[in-house]
């Protein structure tokens, strides 16, 4: 990849970045509003974790493709192979825990146990957070670019 297309590519990292840290701000929003209301509460947090979903599958292409993100980091920087191959590794699990999340949101039983359905959505929201710094701390290292930390 030549010094302009990484730029380009970089580019597209940063606002792909934005959109994810607003889809799970998004299901952080939902989390937060009155459990009270039901399964009004659980639809909205449902839907939120859909777009979370998909923005973390488009995440997942856009950081581990050949030349990516994570491939370049390894190459700019192999001392940070270990921790690009962490994060990637980290990407099955947690794809795994939003899909097991919407699915507990979308086909669970009743409304009985809502708090414990927060309670597990707002420790993936903390791991998703966590991931995001771990990614942003690779690409600092790697390029010393930052890719946007900002809220």
């Amino acid at each position: 990849m030549t010094g302009e297309d990484f730029a380009a590519y970089l580019k597209q990292v940063r606002a792909h970045r934005a959109e994810l840290r607003d889809a799970v701000r998004r299901v952080e929003d939902a989390l937060s509003s009155p459990i009270a209301q039901g399964g009004a509460w659980r639809t909205r947090v449902a839907v939120a974790l859909t777009e979370l979903s998909r923005d973390f599958e488009d995440h997942i292409h856009l950081t581990e493709r050949p030349g990516g993100i994570y491939d370049s980091a390894k190459s700019a920087a192999p001392r940070l192979a270990a921790t690009a191959e962490r994060l990637v590794g980290e990407h099955v699990g947690l794809q795994e825990a939003i899909a097991a999340c919407l699915e507990a949101y979308t086909t669970g039983p009743d409304d009985a146990d809502l708090a414990t359905l927060r309670e597990g959505a707002t420790g993936l929201v903390g791991q998703l957070v966590r991931h995001r710094q771990r990614g942003g701390d690779l690409v600092y290292e790697a390029y010393d670019v930052d890719i946007g930390g900002q809220g």
